[in-house]
C-alpha cells in the first residue's frame, strides 16, 4: 500500500521517497546553506572585527582562512567516520559543535578566541557536508528522485557562497559583527530537534577498524597544498609556497599508498572501480576550478574597476544566481527524458566555456556583460556538478556513501584553490606586464595597491584598471580553453553511462 508520508515501493521494486524524506531534505538544506555561507560570511565583517578585537595581520588572516583550511583537511576523515559510526549521528554531533562554536564566535572577546571558534566551525562543517550528501544517497534510492535531490543540494551549495557575503554586509550594517554567527543557531537547533525523527540512521555494516594513521596523513596531504595554492594568486610563486605544495603532494602520495596497502583503509580504493566514480571526481575538480577561478576576478572587477562599494558589489553579484536555480533542474529533466548524461555534462561545460568567452569581451565599463557572463558560467557549472555528483553517488556502494561524498568535496576544494592559483597567476602576470615600469612598486603588485597611490601618479588609476581588465580577459580565455577540453573529456569518459548505473 502506498503512503504519501513515507517511502513507497514502485512496481519495479525500487523504493520511492515520500513526504517524510522530502521534508528531511528541507531540514538538511538549512545547515548545508549555512556551512557554505560560512566560507564567505566574513567578507564584510572583517573590518568591524578588526576594529573591535584589534587582531594582528597574521591573526586576521587566520580568522578568515582557518575555517576553510580545517574544513578541507577533515572532509575525508569525517566522511569515513560517518560510514563507521553512522551518518545521522555524525551529522547531529557536527550540528551541535557548529552551533556551540557559532555562539562562542559571536561573543568572542579576543582574536585568539575567534580563531579557535572558527576552527571548531570548520570541524563541524567537515561533518555536515559529507553527511548531508551521504544521507541523500540513503534516503533517495530511486534514481530519478535522487537526481532531483542532488540538484537541489548543488544549487543550495552554490547559492550559499554567494549569499554569505551579502548577508554579512546586511547584518554588520544593522547589527554587530557577531550576528553573522548567530544566524547559524536556529537552523542547527531545528536540525537537532527534527533530525532524530526525520533522518534515517545508516552506516557501513562491516566497516573494519578505523585507520587512525591515515588521519594525519590526509591532513598533511591536503592542508599544505591548499595553503600554497591560496597564497599564490596574491603573493606569487615564491619558493615557500612551491615547497608547501610539494610537501603536501608527497604526503598525499603516502596517503594513497597507505589506502592501497592497509587492510582497513580510510578511503576504500574499490570506490574507483565504479565506472563513473573516477571521472566524476576529476570533472568535479575541473568544475570547481572554473567556478572559483572566475570569482577571483569578478569580485575585484565590480569593486575596484567599476568603483562599486562592497555592499553594492555583493548585491550585484546576486543577479547571476538567478539562472543557477534553473540549471540543475533542467539538467536533471534532460537526463530523465532520455538525453545521454554525457551529452548533458558536455553541454554544461560548453555553456561554462561560453560564459568565460563573454567575460573575455569585457572592458572597464561592462557591468551587465560581466554579470551575464557570470550567470552563464555558473549555470553551466551547476549543470555539471549536479550530474556528476549524482553519478558519483550512484556508482559508490551505499555503505561507502560518506567516503564517496568526502572525496568529491575534497576534490572540489582542491579545484577551487587551483583555479584561483592558476587563473589568478595568469591575470596577475598580464596585469604586471601592462603596468608602466615607472609606476610605484606597490602598483605592480595589485590593483588595490595601484588605486591607493593613484592620487600621486596622474593616469595610474585608469591604466591599472585597464591592466586588470586585460588580465581578467587573459584568464577568461584560459578558462574557456580549459572548459572546452573538459567538455571533450566528459563526452568521452561518460559515454553510455545511464541514470542509476551502479
Amino acid at each position: 500500500m502506498t503512503n504519501s508520508t513515507s517511502t513507497t515501493a514502485t512496481a519495479a521494486g525500487t523504493a520511492r521517497a515520500g513526504r517524510r524524506e522530502w521534508t528531511a531534505l528541507g531540514v538538511l538544506m538549512l545547515p548545508l546553506l549555512l556551512v557554505s555561507m560560512d566560507v564567505s560570511v566574513l567578507y564584510f565583517a572583517i573590518p568591524a572585527i578588526s576594529a573591535d578585537l584589534e587582531p594582528s595581520g597574521t591573526q586576521q588572516l587566520w580568522i578568515f582562512d582557518i575555517y576553510a583550511f580545517v574544513l578541507a583537511g577533515l572532509l575525508m576523515t569525517m566522511g569515513s567516520l560517518g560510514d563507521r559510526i553512522g551518518r545521522r549521528r555524525l551529522l547531529l554531533l557536527g550540528a551541535a559543535a557548529f552551533g556551540a562554536a557559532s555562539l562562542i564566535a559571536a561573543y568572542a572577546d579576543s582574536a585568539e578566541t575567534l580563531i579557535a571558534a572558527r576552527a571548531v566551525l570548520g570541524i563541524g562543517g567537515a561533518t555536515l557536508m559529507p553527511s548531508t550528501m551521504a544521507l541523500i544517497r540513503t534516503m533517495f534510492t530511486d534514481p530519478a528522485q535522487r537526481a532531483k535531490a542532488i540538484g537541489l543540494w548543488s544549487g543550495v551549495m552554490t547559492a550559499g557562497i554567494a549569499l554569505g557575503s551579502v548577508m554579512s554586509g546586511v547584518l554588520v550594517q544593522y547589527f554587530w559583527w557577531g550576528s553573522v554567527f548567530l544566524v547559524n543557531l536556529p537552523a542547527m537547533a531545528l536540525l537537532l530537534v527534527l533530525g532524530p525523527f526525520l533522518l534515517p540512521e545508516s552506516k557501513d555494516p562491516n566497516p573494519g577498524r578505523f585507520d587512525w594513521p591515515s588521519v594525519p596523513l590526509s591532513m598533511a596531504g591536503v592542508l599544505p597544498v591548499i595553503y600554497g595554492l591560496k597564497e599564490i594568486p596574491s603573493e606569487g610563486w615564491h619558493a615557500q609556497y612551491v615547497v608547501s605544495i610539494t610537501v603536501g603532494l608527497l604526503f598525499a602520495a603516502a596517503f594513497v599508498h597507505r589506502q592501497r596497502t592497509t587492510a582497513s583503509p580510510m578511503i576504500d580504493p574499490a570506490l574507483f572501480r565504479g565506472r563513473g566514480f573516477a571521472p566524476s571526481v576529476v570533472l568535479n575538480l575541473v568544475a570547481s576550478f572554473a567556478m572559483l577561478g572566475s570569482a577571483y576576478f569578478t569580485t575585484q572587477y565590480l569593486q575596484s574597476v567599476l568603483g562599486r562599494s562592497a555592499m553594492e558589489a555583493a548585491l550585484w553579484a546576486l543577479l547571476p544566481s538567478v539562472p543557477i536555480g534553473m540549471a540543475a533542474p533542467l539538467a536533471t529533466t534532460l537526463v530523465q527524458k532520455g538525453v545521454d548524461r554525457a551529452h548533458v555534462v558536455t553541454a554544461g561545460f560548453a555553456v561554462g566555456a561560453c560564459g568565460y568567452g563573454l567575460l573575455a569581451l569585457a572592458d572597464t565599463d561592462s557591468l551587465w556583460l560581466v554579470l551575464v557572463a557570470c550567470g552563464v558560467l555558473a549555470s553551466g557549472i551547476v549543470m555539471v556538478i549536479s550530474q556528476i555528483t549524482d553519478l558519483a553517488l550512484s556508482s559508490a556502494p551505499v555503505e561507502r556513501a560518506g567516503s564517496a561524498s568526502s572525496l568529491m568535496e575534497t576534490g572540489g576544494e582542491f579545484g577551487g584553490a587551483l583555479g584561483m592559483a592558476i587563473l589568478g597567476s595568469i591575470g596577475t602576470a598580464i596585469y604586471r606586464h601592462d603596468i608602466p615600469a615607472s609606476a610605484p612598486d606597490v602598483a605592480h603588485e595589485t590593483l588595490g595597491g595601484a588605486l591607493a597611490v593613484a592620487d600621486r601618479v596622474p593616469g595610474l588609476a585608469t591604466t591599472a584598471r585597464e591592466a586588470f581588465t586585460s588580465g581578467m580577459q587573459g584568464a577568461a580565455i584560459a578558462g574557456a580553453v580549459l572548459l572546452t577540453g573538459a567538455a571533450a573529456l566528459a563526452a568521452w569518459a561518460l559515454r553510455g553511462i545511464r541514470v542509476g548505473d551502479q
